[in-house]
């Protein structure tokens, strides 16, 4: 199981359906206009097929932070995804990484954070956000393996390193 966290509105609903078609059999060209999407209230599990082996994702709600440890226990992998286009958002962001990479039961998921809307003008680059929340010493005394991407979920950009990461993650975790 891999979990899909981040504020309301960073665009995780909007990444999962990217990656969803980006890993279906026919998904190698364009991935078009991005789809419409709705705030997610609850969790939304969706399953991706990435070389014959399916890896579901649980989104979860942005507003559901409180309740997110209950859903730690078959977390394999961890996408956090951070709104680059918000600087007033990367506090609080920052704040929830801390807690995820404090967590106990996340102590030996791979995690992948995602710098989301790079495709908006007044987006932060990955080097301004990374020295904002010092994330070199975050990930220098995290027990976690960490990586970072930049993307932008509505036009595509960046996608396929998402897709990537997630199957040569679950790869090395078969």
């Amino acid at each position: 199981m891999c979990l899909l966290l981040g504020a309301a509105g960073v665009g995780k609903t909007l990444l999962v359906k990217r990656l969803q078609k980006l890993s279906a059999p026919d998904g190698k060209g364009d991935l078009g206009d991005p789809p419409p999407t709705r705030p997610t209230v609850g969790t939304n599990l969706t399953d991706i097929m990435i070389q014959k082996k399916v890896i579901t994702i649980r989104e979860l709600g942005g507003c559901m932070g409180p309740i997110w440890p209950s859903y730690y226990g078959n977390c394999h992998t961890l996408l956090f995804m951070v709104d680059a286009s918000d600087p007033t958002q990367l506090s609080a962001s920052c704040a929830h990484l801390l807690g995820l990479l404090s967590a106990e039961q996340l102590a030996e998921v791979s995690v992948l954070i995602i710098f989301n809307k790079i495709d908006l003008p007044c987006y932060m680059s990955v080097e301004e956000m990374k020295s904002l929340v010092r994330l070199s010493d975050i990930i220098a005394c995290a027990r976690q393996n960490i990586n970072t991407v930049e993307v932008s979920a509505r036009e595509g950009t960046g996608v396929a390193g998402v897709l990537r990461w997630l199957q040569d993650t679950h790869r090395s975790s078969s």
